[in-house]
């Protein structure tokens, strides 16, 4: 059976104005600034409670590398259910800036919805980061755990631009392969949360693991540590653009259908869908 929705519009105006396009979609903004919050609140609270000095974690699991590794499970974890969730499933769980642009170099969404899509996005980091303060006070600051913020590593500035540019490519260019097959589009969201897994264990000592400029501003605005971010805002969305130019000129932009991570049956589509046109033509 196909793992793409058989119901919803194929057809979908793409606003023209930016008065418009927060008319139409102001709730899709405002979910995809949920789900970035969603994800660095749970960053926030498992940086607690798995490197904050005297936590449960740290006193139950002396391994550093067993720590990193259940970091990781949690944040791919986390993924998972954001893209999944109701929230995730209607906006196409972008919560990322990086892939926003890219989809919108595609043709997939609309530049005011873009726009709309990383103004949600930069808002949700700061808020998931602030909320994760109140809750957890000095916990959070602690210069062990120091807001979840991404900093240069293992290798320097050049090590983390490296490792970001490595990341943010492979992810976007996996998302690209698996959603625009059929057979395939249904797992990309377990691919993305193992993806992530790995990236927080392999990465997280070379560039801290961001590969969305969002995150990292979300973190940076409370610990007040602005080291290197350009790296944070130039490798991820090189990274990604250059996975879909590779793509395009590989498979055709034709070829790329969706900017949705997940192909939720029954859920409008707010982007420039071909899904159903695809799955109407291989029928035929």
């Amino acid at each position: 059976m196909s793992q793409f929705p058989a119901a919803g519009p194929r057809v979908v105006v793409v606003p023209r104005t930016a008065r418009e396009a927060l008319r139409r979609h102001w709730r899709l903004y405002a979910y995809e600034g949920a789900e970035l919050a969603w994800f660095m609140m749970a960053a926030c609270v498992a940086s607690v409670v798995l490197f904050g000095v005297g936590s449960v974690g740290v006193r139950a699991m002396p391994s550093v590398a067993l720590r990193r590794a259940l970091m990781g499970v949690a944040m791919g974890a986390t993924a998972v259910m954001i893209i999944h969730s109701p929230m995730g499933r209607r906006s196409g769980a972008h919560f990322n800036p990086a892939i926003t642009l890219t989809y919108l170099r595609l043709g997939k969404i609309g530049v005011w919805d873009a726009l709309g899509y990383g103004v949600g996005q930069f808002v949700g980091g700061v808020a998931g980061v602030g909320v994760s303060a109140v809750m957890l006070g000095k916990l959070l600051a602690q210069p062990s755990v120091k807001y979840a913020v991404t900093v240069p590593g293992v290798g320097g500035t050049m090590g983390a631009f490296a490792a970001e540019l490595f990341m943010a490519s492979l992810l976007m260019g996996v998302v690209l392969w698996m959603t625009n097959r059929r057979r395939l589009a249904g797992y990309t969201s377990y691919v993305v949360g193992v993806l992530i897994a790995g990236y927080v264990f392999f990465f997280a000592p070379v560039s801290g693991f961001s590969i969305n400029p969002a995150r990292t501003v979300g973190s940076a605005v409370f610990a007040g540590v602005w080291t290197a971010v350009w790296v944070y805002f130039v490798a991820p969305v090189m990274g990604m653009l250059g996975a879909a130019e590779v793509y395009v000129r590989w498979f055709g932009i034709e070829s790329v259908l969706c900017a949705k991570l997940h192909a939720a049956p029954s859920v409008l589509c707010p982007f420039a869908c071909e899904v159903h046109a695809h799955e109407e033509a291989a029928s035929f």
